[in-house]
């Protein structure tokens, strides 16, 4: 019996989003019933080309249907760069975990996103460049490297446990073997720490305090937080600010800039119902 977290166990009993999106912007279908586990998800884009709503079919046990469920949380109100810089652990994480013979769940769940946002782009499924390295289950070495490299991963059965890559008949085994050294000898790059969504609003919620909200008393004018979605950084003026008829100006060359130095250069301000 797998211990599960009792996230895992909500989003399995009670998944989010399930179903199927009504022409949607991106679809993909990963895995096959064959190997027993498969994903169908579909997307559909807002005005503004953030993710409004996402909704999964998965055919799996509970860590894929939990997996495809927080997925599905974790990109709604998302822009398209920023969901693919969703990772297979941030969707562990959000979970409070999973086994490790679990993991390939999540990367199913990376997988499936990607691929639909190729979809929408037009790009090709197969990237280029990538051979199949496990007919199995029709893993390819561009996505046996990317599992290596997120989820430091340094054995074969690790590998199978985040990839499902070498878990049939194991003839691929020498060659996973081959991609593992190849990518542990790469030069190591220093990668800064991503902010989690609430480390972000709570470093968003200081720069606003001790940095933009005084500059704006001065004039008597006053700055309120409304809400974080993604990147967009919703507020309302308040005092002077209300008023006066340079505030969007004041809230792109100052208050967003400032935002941008001090929590994150994608960070985009708007003023509440504009």
């Amino acid at each position: 019996m797998w211990e599960y977290t009792d996230k895992v166990k909500e989003h399995f009993l009670h998944p989010r989003n399930v179903g199927e999106i009504e022409n949607p912007d991106g679809i993909a279908e990963v895995g096959s019933l064959a190997c027993g586990d498969a994903l169908k998800l579909t997307f559909k884009l807002d005005e503004n080309k953030r993710i409004a709503d996402a909704k999964f079919k998965t055919f799996g046990c509970a860590s894929a249907i939990a997996s495809s469920s927080a997925l599905t949380e974790i990109i709604k109100g998302m822009t398209l760069e920023e969901a693919l810089k969703v990772s297979n652990r941030d969707i562990a994480k959000y979970l409070g975990g999973l086994p490790d013979e679990k993991m390939h769940c999540s990367v199913m769940g990376k997988q499936a996103l990607e691929k639909a946002i190729e979809n929408y782009r037009g790009t090709p499924a197969l990237e280029a460049g990538a051979k199949i390295i496990c007919e199995c289950f029709g893993v390819t070495d561009k996505e046996i490297e990317t599992a290596v490299r997120e989820n430091n991963l340094s054995s074969v059965e690790e590998v199978t446990n985040y990839t499902k890559a070498g878990g049939g008949c194991g003839g691929c085994h020498d060659a996973i073997a081959r991609i593992i050294d190849r990518v542990k000898a790469e030069p190591k790059v220093q990668v800064e720490p991503r902010l989690t969504n609430l480390q972000k609003i709570r470093l968003i919620e200081e720069t606003i305090d001790n940095e933009i909200r005084p500059s704006l008393r001065h004039d008597g004018g006053d700055l309120e937080l409304i809400d974080v979605v993604g990147s967009r950084v919703i507020v309302a003026t308040r005092g002077a600010c209300a008023t006066c008829k340079a505030s969007g100006i004041t809230l792109k060359n100052f208050v967003e800039q400032k935002l941008k130095e001090r929590v994150s250069p994608e960070i985009i301000v708007e003023e509440e119902g504009k």
